[in-house]
């Protein structure tokens, strides 16, 4: 049964004649947005800095507002600065129509700030679930879109008395905290799971595998210290013995011809998969034989070996059909010798390893030189040993593959029920506890 069935109704109901509210208490009222708040848009900041010593307020990013890291700061004199927890309404762009809670900070004119009146500021907040739905139904724009300011004006919030409103904002908060502290375990075990999962990998690619977990044949020192010991019949060797480097290249932008057809050419921006099979960019076969850009096998294993996401991670993925990558890639194209999908595997948990190689450019910009990728040294199998290494890797990965899979669905369940309670607590489809009192 639904949790929501097991609660109660209110006695008596009045169709509200709006699709969003439906019927609502009788004794509720229907009240237009522009009656209970007051919208303000933000202004652009003069001037923005990414110097994180200065005692300037924090430019409100989405990604700072989403819980990320403050990376700009604003050199505004006139600029308004708003407070923790202040209701935010995007705009503009293609999350218009979405309220959000604020952090202390600057917002743009892409952000409003939200003002509501004689209403509950925690039931307010609950009511905007309904808003939003409107909103984000009803963009306007040819480009990017925004928020019909006379759409959120004439919207309208079912609105009980205050004294219900507390109550129900009350139950929300409890239950909404107790629903997200659900979801950060389950958001934890699966990183734990990931985790488990890597070590797992790792493991297997450098120090094989066997029935019982441990690897049967005798160990020897490798001879370099991030290895540490390997089965005694392997071999320590350089990633330049292993594959052939392949670098990538930029069509000229403005040569049309060159621009989209069906070949892949992949970006670091396209590397967020393992098994690369697709990109956000392409060109054509005439871009192929008149630029740059090669060709890469099936099979290929890539690299990132340029740019600021190299301070994070260093993305590893290898190509399940032929495509062309651009200059701040590297292709690595296997020897015979060497199984590819070994090497993807053995490369793809080697971050902190692989780190100590990279350098600065002057503005800051992370590189790793194919010289120094070349002569990085890696354990290494016979090729038969390869292949059972891999084979124990897809299966244990599927293993951990379907239970965090198992979490995301679970997660997935619960961030529909709390929309589902929100939903139902602010237009009077259920009766939270302790209304009754409210109402007597």
């Amino acid at each position: 049964m639904n949790v929501l069935e097991t609660l109660p109704k209110y006695d008596n109901y009045i169709n509200s004649d709006n699709k969003w509210l439906g019927n609502i208490p009788s004794h509720w009222r229907l009240k237009k947005f522009k009656y209970l708040a007051s919208i303000k848009k933000g202004k652009l900041p003069q001037k923005l800095t990414s110097d994180s010593d200065s005692v300037l307020p924090v430019y409100l990013s989405m990604e700072y507002l989403r819980g990320g890291v403050a990376t700009q700061f604003v050199q505004d004199a006139n600029a308004s600065i708003i407070g923790e927890g202040e209701i935010l309404l995007l705009w503009d762009g293609s999350n218009s129509g979405e309220f959000i809670k604020s952090r202390k900070g600057v917002i743009s004119s892409t952000v409003a700030t939200i003002n509501f009146n004689n209403i509950n500021k925690s039931f307010a907040w609950y009511a905007c679930a309904i808003v939003e739905r409107l909103l984000r139904s009803s963009t306007v724009g040819m480009g990017i879109p925004h928020v019909d300011g006379d759409e959120l004006k004439n919207s309208f919030l079912a609105m009980p008395p205050m004294a219900e409103q507390t109550t129900i904002a009350n139950f929300l908060d409890k239950k909404t905290a107790q629903i997200d502290e659900a979801i950060a375990i389950k958001e934890k075990q699966i990183e734990l799971l990931k985790e488990r999962k890597q070590i797992v990998i790792q493991q297997a690619v450098t120090q094989g595998v066997s029935y019982e977990g441990k690897p049967n044949a005798p160990m020897k020192d490798s001879g370099v210290d991030w290895i540490g010991e390997i089965p005694e019949h392997w071999q320590v060797k350089k990633l330049k013995y292993l594959v052939k480097f392949v670098g990538g290249g930029t069509p000229s932008k403005e040569n049309s011809d060159f621009w989209g057809g069906d070949i892949c050419w992949v970006s670091p921006k396209d590397m967020k998969v393992k098994y690369m099979a697709d990109s956000i960019d392409k060109i054509t076969e005439i871009a192929v034989k008149k630029s740059s850009v090669k060709l890469l096998p099936e099979n290929t294993v890539l690299i990132v070996v340029r740019g600021m996401i190299l301070a994070k991670k260093i993305p590893i993925a290898i190509t399940t059909k032929s495509l062309t990558i651009n200059q701040d890639m590297k292709g690595m194209v296997v020897t015979s010798e060497c199984n590819a999908k070994y090497l993807l595997n053995l490369l793809d948990g080697l971050h902190e390893e692989l780190s100590t190689i990279l350098e600065e450019s002057g503005h800051g910009t992370k590189t790793m030189p194919t010289d120094k990728l070349g002569g990085f040294k890696l354990p290494f199998p016979p090729e038969l040993e390869q292949n059972q290494i891999i084979k124990f890797v897809e299966t244990e990965s599927n293993k951990f593959d379907k239970a965090v899979d198992l979490q995301h669905q679970q997660i997935e369940k619960l961030k529909e029920y709390k929309t589902t309670l929100i939903n139902s607590a602010v237009t009077g489809k259920i009766k939270v506890p302790e209304v009754d009192s409210d109402i007597n």
